[in-house]
């Protein structure tokens, strides 16, 4: 039994007509004619009464008819379904990312994307960064939105908006009334850092200030850019975070500047190379149109 024989019985069972059918179905009436009687012997059923002036629908074509006419729509949906996916336009992706991310552009970008794409579920994972390339390697996740860059034969990296580090202080500091720092400004204070045994990010931030010349005081370590802020806020030391995690705390720090060498970073989405969800691509368009607010 094939999909074009039940197209054919479904048509003629609307039509009733053979020529009109075999028009409505773009070919001659013989091959209409010869495809419902091959259907008609592999069911072992008779579907047509016919005669010289008319095609009628026997009891068991109606019943037959009724699941066709299911069976074609449920096909049809499933194509729509097909094409969609293919296109990247409905499916799922499975998004890593640390909770800094989401003091961010994050949450715009997956509004915007939501809006554009209803069809495909963004389900965010939130985990710390060595945590997101394991599960990305081990395709658990689709991207890692990240602030360090991968590159080697099974990831890659996409840049997505610049995202500069910046030094917070308390409120009391005695430098807080500054708007541009030098690092060499903080030498005695207490930093607030991240772990760096998570955080590729943090090892390439202490590498950066390592070549500056400048060595830091750590006095707390920490899992996320939350807690520095929380700390931070506390009176409890100074520290570097990107400056997009500081947009709802300003009330409670002071945010300065720093050099370009410092302050440069950039937050990118490391996706596998090969074998990568079609919707994925669509959300790349997307996230690649977000601007730092």
């Amino acid at each position: 039994m094939e999909i074009r024989q039940l197209r054919y019985f479904a048509v003629l069972a609307e039509e009733l007509n053979f020529t009109r059918a075999a028009a409505r179905l773009h070919i001659s009436q013989p091959p209409l004619s010869l495809q419902i009687a091959q259907l008609e012997r592999e069911l072992e059923v008779k579907l047509f009464d016919r005669n010289n002036r008319r095609v009628t629908l026997t009891e068991a074509g109606e019943a037959f008819l009724n699941d066709v006419r299911a069976l074609l729509t449920s096909l049809k949906d499933a194509t729509v379904r097909a094409r969609a996916v293919d296109q990247g336009l409905a499916g799922r992706i499975e998004v890593g990312l640390s909770g800094s991310h989401f003091m961010g552009p994050v949450p715009a970008l997956i509004a915007r994307y939501k809006a554009s794409h209803p069809q495909v579920s963004v389900l965010l994972n939130e985990m710390n960064p060595a945590a997101q390339l394991d599960a990305l390697r081990g395709h658990r996740i689709d991207v890692s939105i990240s602030r360090t860059a991968v590159d080697d034969e099974e990831l890659q990296s996409i840049p997505l908006w610049p995202d500069p580090v910046v030094a917070v202080l308390p409120k009391g500091h005695t430098l807080a009334t500054r708007k541009r720092l030098e690092l060499s400004d903080l030498a005695g204070d207490a930093f607030v850092m991240l772990r760096q045994d998570t955080s590729a990010f943090a090892r390439a931030l202490a590498q950066t200030c390592a070549r500056a010349g400048v060595t830091l005081s750590v006095a707390q370590t920490v899992a996320e850019v939350p807690a520095q802020l929380a700390l931070v806020a506390a009176g409890l030391g100074v520290a570097l975070v990107p400056r997009s995690t500081c947009r709802h705390t300003t009330d409670r720090i002071a945010v300065c500047t720093l050099p370009a060498d410092i302050a440069r970073a950039m937050v990118y989405a490391v996706t596998r190379r090969q074998g990568r969800r079609r919707a994925l691509d669509t959300f790349l368009q997307t996230a690649a149109q977000m601007k730092e607010a």
